[in-house]
């Protein structure tokens, strides 16, 4: 396994925190509506990150990258196509097609190994692309309910696949501006470029809220007690998301990081009490068998 299996670690880590930050947006979205509380994660998130990195600074007695001129095109290709991503998922959502918009989302992950492999160079063989479909598969199994792919029509769909395009540029960007870097401690490569990208999205979010939309920047101060433990869960999962960037390719950790699927299944059981479906339980299913292969094959 690369790099140890640690990659396997960072993944489940950063999968299991995302669940838990979603889970907490969730509750943020009722007062400061879904463009708020998306801010929340860039904006009380890059504080963290910056701390993470000033840590593994004094941990390692480290100096900090320096970067070459090719590290500002992957990063704003990472910030700013994650951005974009965001606003499609919204787009689309809009159209009142959440199932499907989530459904087609979730083919970041095909996209994610194409791009990896044509930008990159990642390598991808057939037991990896046979994980991959798998594991989507299942996803799109818990996703799909009765008529729900028909709900909307082809203008959310092809919003959702384009948000899905847009997610996949986003972690091969990160994942190149890592590299780019030429460095092996991997310990300082992802933290001190996810600092970079945090501030970057916080800067223009802050900026484009402050010119259409300042009714929700002051909502976001008001809100500012749990939208700072928010804040921590998302930069503490992307913390773990650019660890595993930085050891293994993109396809890898974002099939892997379907297990959030999992997560957030065992969060509606345990927490709110919804019973699991039979499709969600093949679902399930094909996840964990896409996700066992995945790892079985490294």
């Amino acid at each position: 396994m690369a790099a140890g299996g640690l990659w396997v670690v960072f993944t489940l880590l950063a999968a299991a925190g995302q669940s838990a930050r979603n889970a907490m947006q969730r509750e943020l979205t009722a007062t400061l509506g879904t463009v708020g509380a998306t801010h929340v994660r860039f904006l009380f998130g890059f504080p963290f990150a910056l701390i993470f990195l000033v840590g593994v600074l004094l941990a390692t007695g480290s100096a900090l990258p320096q970067p070459r001129l090719v590290f500002a095109p992957w990063v704003l290709l990472g910030a700013l196509s994650q951005i974009c991503s965001t606003a499609l998922m919204l787009a689309a959502m809009n159209d009142r097609s959440f199932v499907v918009t989530i459904a087609y989302t979730k083919t970041e992950v095909i996209q994610a190994a194409v791009f990896g492999l044509l930008f990159l160079g990642d390598p991808l063989t057939v037991p990896i692309v046979i994980a991959i479909l798998v594991a989507t598969a299942g996803v799109w199994l818990m996703s799909f309910k009765g008529n729900a792919s028909m709900q909307g029509g082809l203008k959310p769909t092809l919003l959702g696949l384009l948000s899905g395009a847009m997610l996949a540029l986003s972690v091969v960007g990160y994942r190149g501006a890592i590299l780019s870097l030429e460095r092996p401690d991997f310990m300082m490569t992802a933290p001190y470029t996810l600092a970079v990208g945090l501030v970057v999205q916080a800067g223009l979010l802050t900026l484009y809220l402050a010119l259409r939309d300042r009714p929700v920047l002051v909502a976001i101060a008001r809100a500012w007690r749990p939208s700072l433990f928010a804040g921590f869960m998302g930069a503490a999962a992307s913390e773990c998301w650019f660890l595993g960037f930085a050891l293994t390719t993109a396809a890898n950790v974002r099939t892997l990081g379907l297990a959030e699927v999992l997560f957030a299944q065992a969060i509606s059981y345990f927490i709110f009490r919804q019973a699991t479906t039979r499709r969600e339980a093949y679902g399930m299913a094909l996840i964990v068998a896409g996700v066992a292969l995945l790892i079985w094959v490294q």
